[in-house]
């Protein structure tokens, strides 16, 4: 499809499959992305694109999919395929880790039946078999070692191999106790020689000792002695250590001859996984790039709108260089080839490689970084001719290899056919380069090939204003800054600006003056026309630039007038409605007031002071009421969202900073999540974020959330504090951990009276995101520390 091989990589697509490795969690996601090619059936490549898109739009606006653990299972399905062989506990954690995270995947997409539809193509008629993970589940624990419960004769020979470890620990300080006592140690501690827990003693002393010497030191003073009756439990210790290893291989020999008849499964969970691992990694390029889904033609056309070179847009965002210039470019059945003229290092060629590598990454199932509006066609196959590709092997100069190219273009290529040439028909004398130039790209129009194609040529520039479907364009040029702008102008040809550079360079005029001599005077008119040319298309660019710029103006001040209009009319009511419920209350009030005035008068019988006084409380009533009233200051009313709920993010008005809603309390309270702090705040304090504003807050969070898991240590020493301070920093890990979704918590309290151990479970019972906790391995510190799990 693509001619010749390299082409590809010259136009940078292996650089955008390595981009997209790097996004993989997994080997044989890399894998998948490395055989990505370029196909040619419009549904497969509809298929792949909207399998990208909805991934993206799961990642933006959806929970996170849970793919904590990718191992790769396809290794171990194969080695556990062998009769007779076993995998080992650290591969059945894997093992199990890997399925655990199959099935929350399924049950991930299940829970959204029908709402990523093309997405649930990758799970169609794949069963969910728990007993598997049931099964592993009872003989390795989730540390990855082997319970000591997973036989009865397993837990007997574990029970016995720690009374006999204690038993020798006992004697052996009993007798350096002893050793000591008698003055025959070295100044030290029990050590390790051999493996074998061993007694310092002074040379002098080694024959008072009865015991077998491992070693000595350097100096020869000291010799390191397992007494003697150590040595026979030591050595009881490791028969059972060797036996229970006999019973822990047969215990993996039966699991995974249990296993075995569940291969073709877990090779199918093996695929599942590296395909949602490749779709996901092109969904992370995708958002790196902001790129969007085009709307696919059947048609060989392009019609690209605000499309950006990838990896220039990359390197932007990476370096903060200047902004990418957005490219508009139009090729269909009218103009089928755009010949792009213009100056040296004014964006020729980058134009011509974007629309390559675009419909390169679009035909591959690659969202690209351009406008939705875009259209982009199936081509069967793209040639393109780029660089130099002399050789000396082949005997081939610049210019035979861009012949050898020509050739077959000219032979193989038909309307199904992308065309990208770049610096048509150099490489030999102008003067014979650009007939032979013309002749092909006659050739190739007859074929009614599609395609960009960039030259300095005027006699192509001639050809293609005169040849219907075939249309110039060019690179704009500042010729009052020197400077090129990047923006591609379709339907004129561009001049080189050969003269103007070379001025601005510094070469001197004499020579300059000799150059325009030699040249003839009708090529001196066309490129002083096509300067002048472009100095129009500069001036009308940017007066359309400027009347843009305005009608955007316009249309956002009558926005604002829009919203101004509507908040006016929702205050007049609100201010009519309080008007006409204070007059209602002032009648009410008025009403009772004169009855109560008349109610008085009878009851005082006509007395005259006392009728007096009534009726100046009367008029002071009447005067309250009809004060005018201080002009109230109209407040914007703030709808308050009722349908917040838990997940969702939120702007808190105030502070304006962004939150994650935790919890709906009774009484419009919500506890939100603000970083790895929490806080409670009144519903009507807060704005829902929704759309791009939304899809921002939880890419930043996210990407902070991975830098917190990296920095996250699951540990915490609290050997030695007070309670108070003790419980302070673990419910301040904790809290980090839980915001983070961290698994598990170490807590180390030590033993001592345990009471420090008593005050820290009973606060981990009460904390509501613990699901259970347990002591360590008795080895490995036992009641002295414990783990807790996070649901």
């Amino acid at each position: 499809m693509i001619f010749p091989e390299n082409a590809a990589d010259k136009l940078g697509y292996s650089d955008i499959k390595k981009l997209i490795q790097e996004k993989c969690l997994s080997e044989s996601g890399r894998e998948l992305v490395g055989r990505i090619q370029p196909q040619v059936k419009i549904e497969q490549i509809d298929r792949f694109l909207r399998q990208t898109k909805e991934f993206k739009d799961l990642l933006e606006h959806d929970a996170p999919l849970p793919v904590d653990h990718l191992y790769p299972i396809k290794p171990l399905a194969e080695k556990a395929k062998v009769e007779g062989s076993f995998l080992t506990e650290e591969e059945f954690h894997r093992v199990l880790l890997s399925l655990r995270t199959v099935y929350a995947v399924i049950r991930y997409f299940k829970d959204r039946e029908t709402q990523y539809q093309n997405l649930e193509l990758l799970f169609e008629h794949l069963p969910v078999e728990p007993r598997i993970v049931r099964q592993i589940e009872q003989v390795i624990d989730e540390r990855g070692h082997m319970k000591d419960n997973a036989s009865r004769l397993l837990l007997d020979l574990s029970q016995q191999i720690l009374k006999s470890e204690q038993e020798a620990r006992k004697r052996i300080d009993q007798v350096f106790k002893q050793a000591q006592n008698n003055g025959w140690t070295a100044d030290g501690n029990l050590t390790i020689r051999d493996g074998r827990l061993c007694i310092p003693i002074l040379a002098e002393n080694k024959r008072k000792l009865k015991g077998f010497i491992h070693d000595e030191s350097a100096t020869g003073q000291t010799a390191y002695i397992e007494p003697e009756e150590i040595f026979h439990l030591n050595n009881k210790v490791r028969d059972l250590s060797f036996e229970r290893r006999r019973e822990v291989i047969r215990i993996l020999t039966q699991l995974t001859t249990e296993l075995r008849p569940h291969i073709d499964l877990l090779l199918a969970y093996h695929r599942l996984m590296s395909k949602v691992d490749f779709v996901r990694a092109k969904a992370l390029f995708a958002i790196e790039l902001e790129a969007e889904m085009p709307i696919l033609s059947k048609d060989a056309e392009i019609n690209l709108v605000d499309a950006r070179h990838p990896l220039l847009l990359l390197n932007e965002k990476k370096d903060k260089q200047g902004p990418v210039v957005p490219l508009h470019i139009k090729i269909d059945h009218i103009d089928r080839i755009i010949l792009v003229s213009g100056p040296n290092a004014g964006g020729k060629s980058v134009c011509m490689k974007t629309v390559g590598l675009l419909q390169l990454m679009v035909q591959s199932g690659i969202l690209i970084p351009a406008d939705e509006t875009s259209v982009m066609g199936v081509f069967k196959q793209i040639f393109a001719d780029i660089g130099d590709d002399q050789s000396i092997e082949s005997d081939l100069s610049t210019y035979s290899a861009h012949l050898s190219k020509m050739k077959h273009f000219t032979i193989f290529a038909n309307a199904r056919t992308l065309i990208l040439i770049d610096e048509f028909g150099t490489g030999t004398d102008p003067q014979f380069g650009g007939p032979i130039a013309e002749a092909v790209l006659e050739a190739l129009h007859k074929k009614s090939v599609r395609g960009v194609i960039t030259t300095h040529y005027s006699n192509l520039k001639l050809y293609a204003s005169n040849t219907e479907g075939l249309e110039n364009a060019s690179m704009l040029f500042d010729n009052a800054a020197m400077k090129p702008l990047y923006i591609l102008q379709v339907g004129k040809p561009g001049s080189s600006y050969a003269f103007e550079i070379a001025q601005k360079i510094g070469l001197s005029k004499d020579i300059l003056e000799s150059a325009k001599e030699k040249i003839g005077t009708q090529q001196k008119k066309v490129d002083t026309l096509l300067v002048d040319l472009e100095r129009d298309k500069k001036m009308v660019y940017d007066t359309k630039q400027a009347i843009g710029k305005r009608e955007k103006e316009l249309v956002s001040l009558k926005e604002e007038y829009e919203e101004l209009q509507t908040y006016l009319e929702d205050n007049k009511r609100l201010i009519i409605k309080e008007a006409k419920d204070q007059a209602k209350q002032i009648l009410k009030d008025a009403n009772r007031l004169v009855e109560n005035t008349i109610a008085d008068i009878k009851s005082a019988q006509a007395d005259r002071d006392r009728t007096k006084e009534i009726r100046k409380n009367l008029n002071q009533a009447i005067d309250k009421h009809t004060t005018k009233p201080k002009e109230k200051e109209v407040t914007k009313i703030i709808d308050i969202d009722d349908s917040i709920e838990v997940g969702d993010w939120v702007k808190i008005i105030d502070a304006g900073t962004e939150a994650q809603v935790l919890e709906v309390s009774k009484g419009n309270n919500l506890i939100l999540a603000l970083g790895e702090l929490r806080t409670v705040v009144k519903k009507n304090k807060v704005e829902k974020l929704r759309g791009k504003e939304k899809a921002k807050v939880v890419k930043r969070h996210r990407s902070l959330a991975t830098e917190s898991v990296a920095d996250f240590q699951p540990e915490v020493d609290v050997r030695g504090m007070r309670t108070e301070d003790a419980l302070r920093q673990i419910e301040t890990v904790l809290d980090r951990a839980v915001m983070i979704g961290y698994p598990s918590l170490k807590i180390l309290h030590g033993k001592g009276d345990g009471i420090l151990r008593k005050f820290v479970r009973e606060y981990l019972r009460k904390y509501s995101h613990i699901s259970h906790f347990e002591d360590e391995h008795a080895d490995r510190g036992g009641d002295g520390i414990t783990y807790a799990y996070i649901q």
